[in-house]
């Protein structure tokens, strides 16, 4: 994994497109300023949450949608084995802890007369430890689910290799 980490970006997939390709690079940023989900739906990424992007290598996967559930799948299971909470995969790309909103997923290929390379952007709140209003009933973090600090790149790596498990098992 080449790990490419910054202290602020609007977005780690919008980052991670102007990079020259290289499989498995990864754009984490401690804090997203115009972090989006599907249709550009505002993602709340402030410090304290785990946002990155992964380059994936060229694949058959043509579908998003499966590649989108896959990284949903690995993300509930590292919350599961990890945090010891019961994550719930609302279909495609989102993951869910007591009703509440803990991750968002976003995959785009990116296509120049075919298929590229596809990136992968997840947003899962660790850290956070309180929301805007707006948010405070329908979002939540690990952090406020278990009380305890998050160490975000242990978890990152955690996610990227059952991303890339997960690839080359139906590659």
């Amino acid at each position: 994994m080449n790990l490419k980490e910054y202290s602020s970006l609007e977005s780690t997939s919008k980052k991670a497109k102007t990079l020259d390709y290289k499989p498995w690079t990864v754009v984490w940023s401690k804090e997203q300023t115009k972090g989006h989900g599907k249709e550009k739906n505002y993602w709340f990424s402030p410090k304290g949450g785990l946002y990155f992007s992964i380059i994936l290598p060229k694949n058959t996967i043509k579908n998003l949608q499966t590649l989108t559930i896959l990284s949903s799948f690995a993300v509930a299971k590292t919350i599961k084995e990890n945090f010891k909470l019961e994550p719930f995969i609302k279909l495609p790309n989102d993951v869910f802890v007591n009703q509440k909103k803990i991750a968002g997923i976003l995959t785009e290929n990116i296509i120049s007369q075919k298929i590229k390379f596809s990136v992968i952007g997840i947003g899962l709140d660790t850290n956070i430890e309180k929301y805007p209003k707006k948010l405070e009933n329908i979002a939540t973090s690990i952090k406020i689910e278990t009380g305890k600090k998050v160490n975000n790149k242990k978890i990152l790596k955690e996610i990227v290799k059952k991303i890339k498990n997960q690839l080359n098992t139906i590659s």
